[in-house]
């Protein structure tokens, strides 16, 4: 027999919803996205300018994704803990990280519509972002960012496999690799929000998994009992 993530039923229907809810809305704001990752401030800038309420959502939603994603990743990676303790803990704690960072990454958003918004000309605003950009912590945030959440969650997939069904691990291993495919290397919005759709099944599979009733299994159907991997 173990105990349930959160003893409480209230809690644990709280979690069902928060732990999906993080990389759901990212989809959103990835489809809405009124521009590609790889354009530089200038482009960045004059497309905003073209899809200013578009800019706007994508901001609202990207505040959503700020609380929702760390509270998420601690259900996920609590799940993750319980099945592998030396993998989960790894994972958990690169993802939680990475999430951290969201606040550096929104910035260029709010910068360019605000520039936009004030009537700046396009270079001013772009400016602006390239000297933000130039600062190390800028760059530190992004570097921890791309590898965080990209390897994190490759390795939150390893540790619940077995754990969860083999379908939603694949899903969650292969979710941000596709995305970082699809926005840098090759940019397409609708595969994007699709790769983070990945993420957003896989987060609410393994909450399913790990917040249900306490109960005994085996290793591999125990969701969160199995603490000898």
């Amino acid at each position: 027999m173990t105990t349930p993530l959160f003893p409480s039923p209230a809690w644990r229907r709280a979690a069902l919803v928060v732990t999906p809810l993080g990389p759901l809305v990212v989809a959103a704001l990835r489809w809405l996205l009124p521009y590609d990752t790889t354009d530089d401030h200038t482009t960045l800038v004059a497309k905003v300018a073209s899809h200013p309420g578009a800019e706007s959502a994508v901001l609202w939603l990207s505040l959503v994704a700020l609380l929702a994603l760390p509270l998420g990743i601690l259900v996920v990676g609590a799940v993750a803990v319980r099945a592998r303790p030396v993998l989960g803990t790894v994972a958990a704690v690169l993802a939680w990280c990475s999430f951290a960072t969201l606040p550096f990454l929104v910035s260029p958003d709010q910068i360019a519509l605000a520039g936009v918004e004030a009537g700046l000309p396009t270079p001013a605003t772009a400016a602006v972002l390239d000297a933000a950009a130039a600062h190390p912590v800028s760059a530190a945030a992004t570097t921890l960012w791309v590898a965080g959440h990209i390897l994190g969650l490759v390795l939150l997939g390893a540790a619940l496999w077995r754990t969860i069904p083999t379908w939603a691990a694949v899903a969650l291993i292969v979710s941000q690799p596709l995305h970082f495919m699809v926005a840098v290397i090759v940019p397409n919005h609708v595969l994007d929000g699709l790769a983070w759709l990945l993420t957003t099944v896989a987060f609410a599979v393994t909450a399913a998994v790990g917040l249900g009733p306490a109960r005994t299994g085996t290793r591999s159907t125990d969701p969160v009992g199995a603490t000898t991997r």
